[in-house]
């Protein structure tokens, strides 16, 4: 079988990956948790997770409902790593919720004309409008990680970037859209594995990109340019919820608890919500490089 991009995940692992993520990767099991930083040795057990997503997704039906008569706009951005499990996250959210009130934005590269208009312009086509759920797959925020470490903006324009995102965000806020910015974090180990899983499977190869593979050897690039964005775009309107990703299962009941306790929905059953892990879902201090 071949592999995309002619195997040099693969290539990474064998000649490139630091020799504790090789470790890591060679002496997993199958619910072991890669990154000894993670505060659980081992991922959420099936049935568990089962029993807790159904209850959310009645929540999350009935948030829905509740946007759809009142009216109300919520917009949820989904940014982070490469195969930190963002995809995953927003196909929870929907799976039960009506695609043309829950609305996925995934933007391709900008065209010719985006290039030339106000870096905003596009996202702000996007928006929810009254009684519709946004949820963006990266959004804005592609200026100040990924366009900086590939060197796809100038250094000028990323700093205009962040003088301008925080009035941009008060501005979404005081409109009274409902914004959840969420960074899901996860360790170079469990990434570097799952790149391995999707080169090796048909059905996923589809997923990895050139930018995967060039990112691979930018860890620390990227570290360092994710550092920087949360420090200057996290404020009170507009704060930064960081969800550690290393358990996909954790991640995304932790994800959608934190969306669902923070919007005073008609009907709202706070004991079906439960209470959102702390150690997996907060503010920028635990966020793990």
């Amino acid at each position: 079988m071949s592999l995309p991009f002619d195997g040099a995940i693969s290539t990474f692992y064998d000649t490139a990956a630091p020799p504790e993520v090789k470790e890591a990767i060679r002496n997993a099991t199958r619910n072991r948790i890669l990154d000894q930083s993670y505060p659980y040795d081992e991922k959420m057990p099936r049935k568990s997770y089962e029993r807790d997503i159904a209850l959310l997704h009645i929540e999350l039906v009935k948030l829905q409902h509740w946007v759809k008569e009142t009216g109300a706009r919520v917009c949820i951005i989904f940014e982070g790593r490469d195969a930190a499990g963002k995809g995953g996250t927003i196909k929870r959210f929907r799976e039960n919720l009506n695609p043309r009130i829950a609305r996925v934005v995934a933007l391709a590269k900008p065209t010719e004309r985006e290039q030339g208009e106000w870096y905003f312009q596009r996202y702000i086509r996007q928006l929810p409008g009254a009684g519709e759920i946004t949820l963006f797959d990266r959004s804005w925020y592609n200026r100040g990680v990924v366009e900086q470490v590939f060197d796809f903006c100038t250094p000028d324009q990323r700093q205009t970037f962040f003088r301008q995102v925080p009035d941009f965000e008060k501005l979404l806020i005081d409109e009274g859209i409902y914004l959840t910015k969420f960074w899901l974090n996860v360790g170079q180990a469990e990434q570097l594995n799952r790149f391995l899983k999707r080169e090796r499977d048909p059905l996923k190869q589809w997923k990895l990109s050139w930018i995967d593979v060039e990112g691979l050897n930018r860890w620390d690039a990227y570290t360092d340019a994710i550092r920087e964005t949360l420090e200057r775009s996290h404020t009170r309107a507009a704060p930064w919820s960081i969800v550690r990703s290393d358990d996909k299962r954790r991640a995304r009941l932790a994800a959608i608890r934190h969306v669902l306790g923070s919007i005073d929905y008609a009907g709202r059953d706070d004991a079906a919500i439960g209470s959102c892990d702390r150690q997996i879902c907060g503010g920028p201090e635990i966020w793990n490089a």
